[in-house]
């Protein structure tokens, strides 16, 4: 039997998005990683109480660390809570982290988080190598887009 839409497994979906990365930025790669979390963060995780709209990625001795990452305390995790703005080591292989490193090095390129998920119970963050957009690129590409819509709707 094949899953339906509505019974998508609860252990495999999106938990935050960040939209502005895709307005402030051209997204020009992406990868898949893991998060190194506490109990009481995974927990929140699940219950969708994280925000990364202010985070970014930063390299540092060989690392790739998640920064400015908001997770929410787990109000039944009593005093063995966790710090909601702590720096969070990501996980990645070296040759990965050695791409990511070089390429965050470059002027103008910045590690951007833009979503997280869960994959069969485990947290991951998709990290995109991101080039910031000026403000009338912006407008340049809102118009591109109007005119989609309007060519998808003349069809």
């Amino acid at each position: 039997m094949s899953k339906s839409a509505s019974q998508e497994d609860p252990n495999s979906r999106v938990v935050c998005r960040n939209r502005r990365a895709k307005h402030e930025y051209d997204l020009l790669q992406q990868l898949e990683c893991g998060i190194v979390l506490m109990g009481s963060e995974v927990k929140s995780i699940r219950a969708n109480k994280i925000s990364i709209e202010e985070a970014y990625v930063k390299v540092s001795k060989g690392e790739l660390w998640l920064l400015n990452c908001d997770i929410s305390e787990y109000p039944q995790a009593a005093h063995m809570n966790h710090e909601p703005r702590r720096p969070r080591k990501l996980l990645l292989k070296s040759r990965e982290i050695a791409k990511f490193a070089e390429a965050s090095s470059q002027r103008g390129l910045t590690l951007i988080p833009v979503d997280v998920h869960l994959v069969r119970g485990f947290v991951k963050l998709t990290v995109c190598i991101a080039k910031g957009r000026q403000l009338h690129d912006k407008r340049e590409k809102i118009k591109q887009q109007d005119a989609k819509k309007t060519i998808q709707q003349a069809l």
